[in-house]
């Protein structure tokens, strides 16, 4: 694919270099001729030192035989604007944009809902633009999705299935421990597989061979109602999520809120098991900014909203928090929250979320102790990924730093694949085949080797970064 991008910052330069380990054309522009010359240094993509938002560049950068746009400027306006130019001009480009003000992102869903089949057909999108990216909405809907697994570890859900992937280490002692992945069918009696391993702060495919040293961290693949006793194997254990403090009523505060409180008014079909809906007792938002306290309380008048320092131990422990099950630490320093969540459980809270900048921020706060950090910058760029993929490929979740991605896709009538046994697909050390579900079927399954893929099935795959393009060409995604 060839791929331009407007705005060098993080998310940019991060999208840049996935795209680019993938073998795409990518070409990056950015005004800022210190930060181009950084990015020039790293990355093997084209550079144009100007402003993304005039058409005399675009169209010398090659957007008329580009695939897609992304827009990641600092501006909103900048990148709407920019999307809506180019779509003027250039309509069957993909046009992306990260927006920061929720107005926008909330008024033109609602805009695009309201006349949906004004937008039907042939019809152009508002402002061109195909896909509008909210980091806010992206991080709340992250955390909320760990949330409704137990806030165990970080998670990968499929659309609303009983399958997702927890990350869990193996504990010094526990069942696993010293045992190969060949044995795990005689030390588990429910249906998992392991789908990733990180041993020593590498990331790699498991075989049958890989031991699970005691130490290691294992992407488990399982239905969410065994996640408890995979947990129990592994030396941990999963908590009923009794009572709830989220710190922050900013933006991501209330959202998560929002989707915890009224889950029947938001988009979750299905946002707590039967178990966490029966045992949810309590739930306490703190901030210390006065009008964000107030509009909390405003907004939420079941639940305690306290104006008060997070990190005074006297406050925490008059109000009970340090009894609780757990922390969401959302304000707007992501330094603070990772501090506050491994702080928090210090003084007795039973497990964390942090809202983190990057991975590398989430690697250190897991390190403190933070049972789930979700890396704002890094939810956007998955989101991003998802949407380049083509038509088929419905979601895309990085692991790490990016070396592995986990891929959902529908399976093309043109695929290649269609009417094969996974094991007849198997490509080992490259990707694994993971779940399948026919068109049919209300639940995915774990895929094995008899496994047989039918056209219009829903694959869940995982890849190494560098190869997934490939792969996904090879299953009858080409480029769309």
């Amino acid at each position: 694919m060839k791929i331009v991008i407007i705005g060098a910052g993080f998310t940019g330069v991060q999208l840049a270099k996935l795209l680019v380990n993938e073998k795409n054309d990518v070409t990056l522009i950015d005004n800022d001729e210190e930060v181009m010359r950084h990015v020039s240094n790293r990355l093997d993509c084209n550079v144009v030192i100007n402003d993304g938002n005039n058409i005399k560049v675009l169209e010398d950068a090659g957007i008329a035989k580009a695939d897609a746009l992304v827009c990641l400027t600092g501006s909103d306006e900048v990148n709407m604007i920019t999307c809506s130019l180019v779509d003027s001009v250039y309509p069957d480009v993909l046009k992306i944009a990260r927006v920061r003000n929720y107005a926008y992102y909330v008024n033109t869903a609602s805009a695009q809902q309201a006349h949906a089949n004004t937008f039907s057909g042939d019809h152009r999108p508002l402002y061109g633009i195909d896909y509008m990216v909210h980091p806010d909405v992206e991080a709340a809907e992250t955390i909320v999705e760990a949330v409704e697994t137990g806030a165990i570890s970080n998670v990968v859900g499929f659309d609303n299935s009983v399958m997702q992937i927890s990350r869990i280490t193996v504990a010094e002692g526990s069942a696993f421990a010293n045992h190969k992945l060949m044995e795990m069918r005689s030390l588990c009696s429910v249906p998992l597989l392991i789908t990733y391993v990180e041993i020593d702060g590498k990331t790699s495919l498991p075989s049958g061979q890989t031991l699970m040293s005691p130490g290691c961290t294992l992407g488990v693949l399982s239905a969410k109602s065994d996640v408890a006793k995979i947990l129990e194997l592994c030396g941990s254990k999963q908590t009923d999520l009794k009572k709830i403090v989220i710190i922050g009523a900013g933006r991501i505060g209330t959202l998560v809120a929002e989707k915890i409180i009224k889950p029947k008014k938001t988009s979750f079909i299905k946002m707590f098991t039967e178990r966490q809906k029966k045992s949810l007792q309590k739930i306490v938002m703190i901030d210390s900014d006065e009008q964000l306290a107030n509009q909390a309380a405003k907004n939420f008048p079941d639940i305690s909203v306290f104006r008060g320092d997070a990190s005074d131990e006297s406050f925490l422990q008059e109000e009970g928090i340090t009894s609780f099950d757990l922390a969401i630490c959302v304000t707007h320093n992501h330094g603070m929250n990772m501090v506050l969540a491994a702080y928090l459980e210090s003084l007795g809270v039973k497990q964390s979320i942090g809202l983190v900048t990057s991975t590398a921020f989430a690697t250190i706060a897991q390190k403190l102790g933070v049972d789930v950090a979700v890396a704002l910058r890094d939810v956007v760029v998955d989101s991003i990924m998802s949407h380049l993929r083509g038509n088929s490929v419905k979601e895309v979740h990085t692991v790490s730093n990016g070396d592995l991605e986990i891929i959902e896709c529908v399976l093309p009538s043109e695929s290649k694949a269609s009417g094969k046994k996974v094991k007849e697909l198997s490509a080992p050390g490259k990707y694994l085949v993971l779940l399948d579900k026919h068109p049919d079927a209300d639940e995915y399954e774990i895929a094995n080797g008899e496994t047989v893929v039918s056209t219009g099935d829903h694959l869940v795959l995982i890849a190494l970064a560098e190869e997934s393009r490939g792969i996904l060409e090879f299953f009858g995604n080409s480029e769309e």
